[in-house]
């Protein structure tokens, strides 16, 4: 089944609208969709190795987007339903602790969460809750997810065949660590955010 759907994804890759794909899932992905970009961006990046740093931009450029609709649905809401929940149950103080803390460390939360399989969103979300500044959220977030997908696509540009063959031969096992590197990253978001 895994390999069907590894060759189903490949296919979906050399599709002449990969592109457009690539974008749309890198946006939502950012704000609320819990698969992560590089589910499509790597099988893309493989069919169409010339157009890999393409791949990157679009990647990239659309990821800090949806990371700017995650910040934006963070924003809206906590005014409009979070802070008035927080002070009824008398939490207001210890939100504002928290999101001092937060925003005192923000550029390097937003940074690393965005070169990890840590889940994105939370942290795009959680920046606009606590009122990041948008300029660093922003600046942050561009530096963290080009080098990410970069990287990624970098290697796969450079050593295409070999990195193709062993994603292929390795496939099971690399399932296995993407699975468990994303069910970690939602575990440290509910146990350490």
């Amino acid at each position: 089944m895994l390999r069907r759907l590894y060759d189903w994804t490949m296919g979906l890759a050399a599709h002449r609208h990969a592109g457009w794909m690539l974008g749309i899932v890198s946006f939502i992905e950012s704000s609320f969709f819990p698969i992560p970009t590089d589910v499509l961006l790597i099988p893309i990046a493989l069919a169409k190795r010339a157009r890999a740093m393409v791949y990157a931009t679009i990647a990239t450029v659309t990821s800090v987007l949806g990371g700017m609709f995650g910040y934006a649905i963070g924003y809206l809401m906590f005014d409009t339903i979070g802070q008035p929940l927080l002070e009824f149950y008398g939490y207001g103080e210890k939100f504002t602790e928290f999101a001092g803390r937060y925003n005192e460390w923000g550029a390097w939360i937003v940074f690393i969460a965005g070169l990890t399989p840590f889940p994105y969103k939370v942290i795009t979300i959680a920046s606009g809750v606590t009122g990041l500044d948008i300029f660093i959220f922003t600046i942050a977030s561009i530096l963290a997810r080009g080098l990410r997908f970069y990287a990624v696509c970098g290697l796969i540009y450079w050593f295409g065949e070999p990195i193709k063959a062993f994603i292929e031969k390795y496939l099971g096992l690399l399932f296995v660590v993407f699975v468990a590197l994303l069910i970690g990253g939602f575990v440290v978001a509910k146990y350490v955010l």
